[in-house]
């Protein structure tokens, strides 16, 4: 009587084919749903990237405008301590060469009036009298 046992089997199987095709039948429709809610999740995240962008592009030139406004400020900034810098260089350039210049004065004096005395002598201006630039010596020839 195999027969009947294998229709008993069946039988007896039916129910747990059942339970298993309705658990496929849901795992599929989960797989589905899930699918399509990954799918709107990818198209809402597309739309929302491209809204970014186009907010970014619109900010755009507002950003470099401000940037040039930082950077002319910071060269506005640099620009002003060098020109500090040089006008002080300038003034302490003008104060030595204001202390130097009577001086210098006197020396390319004494050395005219030296020459002067010398042109109807037909004597020279002796060359320990003078530096090796050309400058009399202050504390006379060596």
């Amino acid at each position: 009587m195999p027969a009947d046992r294998s229709a008993e089997a069946a039988a007896e199987l039916q129910p747990p084919f059942a339970l298993l095709e309705r658990a496929e039948a849901e795992a599929r429709a989960v797989r589905e749903r899930a699918a399509r809610d990954a799918a709107s999740v990818r198209a809402e995240a597309a739309r929302q990237a491209e809204e970014i962008v186009e907010q970014a592009r619109a900010r755009a030139p507002e950003v470099r405008a401000e940037a040039a406004v930082r950077a002319r400020r910071s060269a506005e900034t640099e620009a002003a301590v060098l020109l500090r810098d040089a006008e002080r260089e300038a003034a302490r350039v003008c104060r030595q060469a204001a202390a130097r210049t009577p001086a210098l004065v006197d020396r390319v004096a004494a050395l005219v009036i030296e020459e002067l005395g010398t042109l109807g002598t037909g004597e020279d201006v002796p060359s320990q009298a003078l530096t090796r630039d050309g400058w009399p010596r202050e504390e006379g020839p060596t």
